[in-house]
């Protein structure tokens, strides 16, 4: 997904480049069960394609788990590691809660010993941990460690995020209690979101009974490399400097943490985090206390940031869901799309939520021609029936601009500075050296000059500058006073679904709205007519902006 979505590049290229480069070192990546690495269902035809290709690419070891730890739907994706008969099938417990607390009545250590023992009926090769938001308190991990090697013969792994701070904790307790392995980070990128440092835990561990075997100056020695990477990428961080206490309350995911941030900025909610967070435990207990992992988490998020953005009481959004609109996520959810949760599914407010809306097909299909085009050209259609909008995106700047992959990050990130360049190595033999020499001014029509070097040889370009202000007309608002106006909820592209002169019924999707990966459908308020369509196309537009004017059909 980021391969294609953000660095235009070929994932499978990129695997087999590390494979190259780190020849003795295993490699592991996420599976993400029956829905492979995307976020919905897909058959197993399309499972077992993706794992064949990944263990060709490189790819040793596979965690797979499951949103809601349903190993059923874990079960395709076992059979397919096993099925290569070189990888490792590492299959995940998912950790929320708090099995150390008197108090916790779901996620308990009877349910995880329950859990486990299901995994190891199902083939796993390894038994992980997986404490996405580093809720995972060291006693608890010592309890929790301690019965799984009691009980089941299989290597324990575990991996935490170090959010609020207590990890290093987490993982001593771990080691002590008898883990296999436990997942740490180079201390330039570790902490935080991240998980704890590699070099603090060699250290911890150096003269007690179980060591970690490598060289604390050795580890060290590659601070200073990944300080350079990390200042590289600084803009996407989480916007996390330090640990906090509060993901015990909101249980965001570390990796979540960042997209959720990401994507309230895209929506105009960046002053808002703090809400988010709230609105992020108030729709977890809304939707039933979930596991949070991807893709239950993005539902979760979903809500959240939908919520802050229309400015809703989550009490009132319990009470009567049916007065809003609904993320298309959370629409699925309910209609058992990613399968029923731990605790069953939260009632009234399912009946309620689900009442007259279009339920999605629970599963991808394929086409005959899918069918063949996997058995003929696996990796590019495995990128378009996993991540169609990206894959298109990536093919169009692939066709455009060429391989990106070649160009340094810091010209594909920022792009060049008056007088400066870079040298791209475009194949073995072939060097370019690009460079800036000057910006013009911008025409009439936005277009600006720009000249720039290739090998030396001058060449100006036009480019067209999109922020220059432009004499387009301002959109018009919907008027909250007028029940026949149909607003924008919040910023994203919208594409209407129906057309002027259309009858409509009282929560029938007129509109459909997608902002950085979260899609939501946009329900008439009320019964009409179609009386005026300010946005007739697919286009970006703001929340509040007005949508269509709706005549009253009383």
């Amino acid at each position: 997904d980021v391969a294609l979505r953000f660095l235009r590049e070929d994932p499978w290229e990129r695997l087999a480049v590390l494979r190259d480069a780190v020849p003795n070192v295993c490699l592991q990546m996420l599976l993400r069960g029956r829905n492979t690495v995307g976020y919905t269902p897909y058959p197993t035809r399309v499972t077992d394609a993706f794992v064949h290709e990944a263990t060709d690419c490189g790819i040793d070891v596979f965690r797979i788990f499951d949103a809601l730890n349903d190993v059923s739907q874990m079960q395709p994706a076992i059979d397919a590691v096993r099925d290569t008969g070189s990888a490792v099938a590492e299959v995940a417990l998912c950790y929320t809660g708090d099995l150390s607390d008197p108090d916790e009545t779901l996620y308990t250590l009877d349910y995880y010993l329950a859990l486990a023992e299901r995994i190891v009926e199902a083939g796993a090769h390894v038994v992980a941990i997986k404490d996405m938001a580093g809720l995972l308190r060291a006693p608890a991990a010592h309890r929790l460690v301690t019965a799984l090697r009691e009980r089941f013969p299989l290597p324990v792994h575990l991996h935490t995020h170090d959010t609020p701070g207590g990890q290093l904790a987490t993982l001593l307790a771990a080691i002590d209690a008898g883990v296999d392995a436990v997942d740490a980070a180079s201390a330039s990128l570790a902490g935080t979101t991240s998980q704890p440092s590699l070099s603090a835990l060699v250290a911890a561990t150096d003269a007690g009974q179980r060591t970690t075997g490598l060289d604390l100056g050795a580890v060290c020695d590659l601070e200073p490399y990944w300080e350079a990477v990390r200042r590289l990428y600084a803009p996407f961080e989480a916007g996390l400097p330090s640990p906090t206490g509060r993901v015990y309350r909101h249980e965001i995911p570390g990796g979540q943490l960042s997209n959720l941030r990401q994507q309230a900025i895209a929506l105009g909610l960046g002053e808002k985090f703090e809400q988010i967070e709230d609105m992020y435990a108030a729709a977890n207990d809304i939707l039933g206390n979930l596991v949070k992992v991807t893709p239950s988490s993005k539902v979760v998020g979903d809500l959240a940031l939908h919520l802050v953005a229309v400015g809703a009481d989550p009490a009132e959004f319990e009470k009567e869901p049916g007065r809003f609109d609904v993320p298309d996520s959370v629409v699925g959810f309910l209609s058992g799309e990613l399968g029923e949760p731990p605790g069953g599914w939260p009632e009234p407010f399912r009946t309620k939520a689900l009442a007259g809306r279009t339920v999605p097909h629970a599963e991808t299909e394929l086409s005959a021609e899918d069918e063949a085009a996997l058995a003929s050209d696996a990796r590019p259609t495995l990128n378009r029936l996993l991540f169609p909008g990206p894959t298109e995106e990536y093919e169009e700047a692939r066709s455009r601009y060429s391989d990106l992959a070649v160009l340094p990050t810091t010209g594909f990130l920022y792009g060049l500075d008056a007088e400066t360049d870079v040298i791209v190595e475009m194949e073995e033999g072939k060097t370019l050296i690009l460079g800036l020499e000057a910006v013009g001014e911008a025409d009439e029509r936005g277009l600006r000059t720009v000249m720039c070097t290739i090998n030396g040889q001058l060449r100006p370009i036009p480019i067209r500058d999109r922020s220059v202000t432009s004499d387009v007309k301002a959109a018009e608002k919907a008027d909250p006073a007028e029940p026949g106006h149909v607003a924008v909820p919040f910023d994203g592209v919208v594409t209407p679904l129906v057309s002027v002169g259309e009858e409509v019924t009282a929560g029938q999707a007129v509109a459909a709205i997608e902002a950085m990966k979260m899609e939501a459908s946009i329900a008439a308020p009320v019964a009409g007519t179609v009386e005026r369509l300010t946005i007739e196309a697919a286009r970006q537009a703001e929340g509040g902006d007005l949508l269509l004017v709706l005549k009253s059909a009383d």
